[in-house]
């Protein structure tokens, strides 16, 4: 269905040139004033520039997808020339038979060479705040630090709850925020990551603390794609306001 929403090839093609190296050149040549044809050119230009960028996304999302393989510049350029020749219909280089065995091979050992680098980069970031006057650090590896002390009721470990939350990574970035939405969010804690049914329990209505979590008690060395990479350390500023049922 997207091929039935983009313009000719032709016309893409010109759009290209036009506002590649040459562009500039491209545009005196073809400008011709107030002259309703070169008019009629612009507009499909334009056009053809809205496809180009919506073209660019669908490239950008992929990329995105295949963020945590963490692909060299060479490789890249590999998967680019593959993105291509299957766009052309091109048959592949591997056996059929083979290809699926192959594929999961490479992608277990680049999640795992991914995750260790993840990892490693994440030690400092929770050493950091492992080392704060406030911080209680767990044999999980969680780091707890309360923030604002509750005066409520405290949940147990099969308890609903409602929270306001703010998850980010270690380089700071949003990957999840229930603050950002402007909506509180309720959940069972047995039914979220282990680092908030360990985290969370330790809080009383009406408090406020800050999670650290290292990977092997959030996303693991699956992580959740496109936003939390495998082996990441997460932080999340929790506000319990209120245990919904024991």
């Amino acid at each position: 269905m997207l091929a039935q929403t983009f313009r000719p090839l032709t016309t893409l093609l010109f759009f290209l040139t036009c506002v590649g190296a040459a562009g500039l050149a491209c545009a005196e040549e073809t400008s011709a004033g107030d002259d309703p044809v070169a008019s009629e050119d612009a507009a499909v230009a334009s056009g053809a520039a809205e496809d180009q960028a919506v073209l660019r996304f669908i490239g950008e999302r992929v990329a995105a997808s295949l963020a945590e393989l963490a692909f060299e510049p060479e490789e890249a350029d590999v998967v680019a020339d593959g993105f291509r020749a299957g766009l052309r219909g091109e048959p592949s280089e591997l056996d059929p038979a083979e290809s699926q065995v192959k594929l999961e091979a490479f992608l277990i050992a680049r999640q795992g060479t991914a995750a260790a680098a993840e990892r490693e980069a994440s030690a400092e970031f929770l050493a950091e705040y492992a080392a704060q006057p406030d911080a209680v650090v767990s044999e999980s590896g969680l780091v707890y630090i309360e923030t604002q002390a509750g005066e409520g009721d405290a949940p147990g470990p099969d308890s609903q709850v409602k929270v306001h939350y703010h998850g980010t990574l270690r380089d700071g970035r949003v990957f999840d925020s229930s603050v950002e939405r402007g909506e509180p969010s309720a959940f069972p804690l047995n039914r979220v990551i282990s680092c908030w049914q360990e985290g969370v329990v330790k809080m009383r209505v009406g408090g406020k603390a800050t999670l650290i979590c290292p990977s092997t008690i959030a996303y693991g060395d699956r992580g959740s794609p496109p936003l939390i990479a495998a082996g990441a350390a997460l932080k999340f500023d929790v506000e319990l306001l209120e245990v919904v049922s024991p």
